[in-house]
C-alpha cells in the first residue's frame, strides 16, 4: 500500500511572522530573569534593530531571551550585529556563561510569559502574530491536491496549536520542540507518510536534513519570504530549492 503524500512546514518564518510577539515576550522574560526594574527602560517596547538583524540566526526560542539580555550589556558584541552573527553560537555560549543561565531556564521563562499573556488577553496575543501574505489560503488549498500537511516547529506545541486554530488551519500532524530535533521528527514522519517537501526558512536546518543519510532524500525548500540571512539564497547545495511566493502558489507538482 502506497504512503499518503504530505508536506511538512516550519511555522515561524514560513506560516507566521511573529516578530512583534517574539520581542515582546523575550523582553518580558528577560526582565523577569534579571529581576531589576532599572533595566526596563533600557529595553524598548519595539524590537531593536540589533534584535531584528540577528533574528535569522536564531534556532530556538530561548535564544531570543538571551539576545534581549545582551542588549542590556554596554560591552556586549550584539551592539555590532554583524560581528555577533559571525560568531553566533560562540557568542551565545559566552552570554549564557556571563548571565549564569541555561537554555531550559530561558525556555521556561519564555513559555511562562506567553501563558500569562494568553491568560490576560488571548485575542491581543493572537493578533500580535501575522500570517505571511497568501500562505494560509494556499495551505487550505492543499486538500484539493489530496496532500496532507504537517507543522514542525521549535515553538511549543501548545502555542502553535492556538495560532493554527486562530487561522482556521488544521494540520494532520503538529510537532513542537517537545518532540525532539527536526531531523528526528522528519524520520518519524517518513515512516508513515511520503514527504513531498519540507518547507523551512532556516538554511542550516535544511542542510542538516541533507546531511542526515536516513532523510537526505526529502525535497527541501527554502522559503524566501522568511527570516533569511543575506546570503542564504546563494550557492544552494543540490537538494535545496528556493521557494518564492509565486512558486508556492502553484500546484505542488509544479514546484521547482
Amino acid at each position: 500500500m502506497s504512503k499518503q503524500p504530505i508536506l511538512v512546514f516550519d511555522f515561524d518564518g514560513v506560516i507566521v511572522d511573529g516578530l512583534i510577539e517574539y520581542w515582546s515576550s523575550s523582553r518580558k522574560a528577560c526582565l523577569k530573569l534579571v529581576g531589576d526594574e532599572k533595566y526596563e527602560k533600557q529595553l524598548p517596547l519595539r524590537a531593536p534593530d540589533a534584535f531584528q538583524k540577528v533574528r535569522p540566526w536564531v534556532k530556538n526560542g530561548w535564544e531570543m531571551v538571551l539576545l534581549a539580555a545582551e542588549l542590556l550589556r554596554t560591552d556586549s558584541p550584539i551592539k555590532h550585529p554583524a560581528q555577533f552573527s559571525n560568531e553566533y553560537q560562540n557568542n551565545c555560549y559566552k552570554a549564557l556563561k556571563f548571565w549564569g543561565w541555561h537554555p531550559e531556564q530561558l525556555q521556561i521563562a519564555l513559555d511562562n510569559v506567553r501563558k500569562q499573556a494568553i491568560h490576560a488577553n488571548k485575542e491581543k496575543w493572537l493578533e500580535s502574530h501575522h500570517p505571511f501574505s497568501g500562505v494560509v489560503k494556499r495551505i487550505q488549498q492543499l486538500n484539493n491536491e489530496k496532500i496532507e500537511w504537517a507543522v514542525l516547529t521549535t515553538k511549543s506545541t501548545e502555542f502553535t496549536s492556538q495560532l493554527l486554530s486562530y487561522y482556521k488551519l488544521s494540520p494532520t500532524l503538529l510537532y513542537g520542540y517537545e518532540r525532539g530535533s527536526k531531523p528526528e521528527v522528519l524520520l518519524q514522519i517518513s515512516k508513515e507518510y511520503l514527504i513531498q517537501g519540507f518547507i523551512e526558512d532556516r538554511r542550516a536546518t535544511l542542510e542538516t536534513v541533507l546531511n542526515t543519510p536516513s532523510i537526505s532524500w526529502i525535497p527541501c525548500y527554502l522559503a524566501t519570504w522568511g527570516y533569511l540571512k543575506d546570503t542564504d539564497d546563494q550557492d544552494l547545495p543540490i537538494g535545496i530549492q528556493l521557494l518564492k511566493p509565486k512558486d508556492f502558489m502553484y500546484p505542488v507538482a509544479d514546484w521547482p
